[in-house]
């Protein structure tokens, strides 16, 4: 089983830029930078959780109860692994080497396997395998910026629970992720 992820070094680019936000929803001064900065991550991480997928180059810790749990990982694109640590019988951590595993990455689907004439160690009872790998890409599709863009400007007009108007835009932020969705 997989437990939730946590990032160990956050992206150093968002999705969508500052700038990029306020020219899409026609911002022209800087009195609610702090507010537009603070919607721009509430709409990555909306969109983050929905596709169950990173979009921006970032650093994750993974940690699941066996090696049979690697074969499919909880998030991705999975770019690379750093490193793989878990606790022998002895209760030494121990970091296993890369010469025991591959990362097989297929878009948004990753998995773990062993090398060939390999085997997995065994692990203490109870104790939990960690995985630190690099998620993401150098930059979001633009699919991924414009609904980003759409929920943004949505967050932004609409400052409370409920807006003025009631329905979704056609081809709005669903449409334009559902490629982008992890195990649907």
């Amino acid at each position: 089983m997989w437990y939730a992820s946590t990032v160990a070094t956050p992206a150093s680019d968002p999705i969508v830029t500052s700038a990029e936000a306020k020219l899409h929803a026609k911002i022209e001064d800087d009195a609610d930078d702090s507010e537009v900065d603070l919607l721009l991550a509430a709409a990555a991480a909306h969109i983050e959780k929905y596709c169950g997928a990173r979009f921006m180059a970032q650093t994750l810790t993974l940690k699941c109860d066996a090696f049979a749990d690697f074969a499919r990982l909880p998030d991705g694109p999975i770019a690379s692994i750093s490193s793989i640590t878990y606790l022998d019988t002895d209760g030494a951590t121990q970091t296993l080497s890369g010469t025991v595993y591959e990362l097989r990455a297929n878009g948004y689907e990753a998995a773990i396997v062993l090398k060939y004439n390999q085997v997995w160690p065994f692990v203490r009872p109870g104790s939990q395998i960690t995985v630190t790998a690099v998620a993401g890409a150098a930059s979001a599709p633009a699919d991924v910026k414009a609904a980003a863009l759409l929920l943004f400007g949505h967050l932004y007009k609409n400052r409370e629970a409920v807006g003025e108007a009631l329905e979704a835009v056609p081809m709005g932020v669903d449409a334009l992720l559902s490629n982008h969705r992890r195990g649907v």
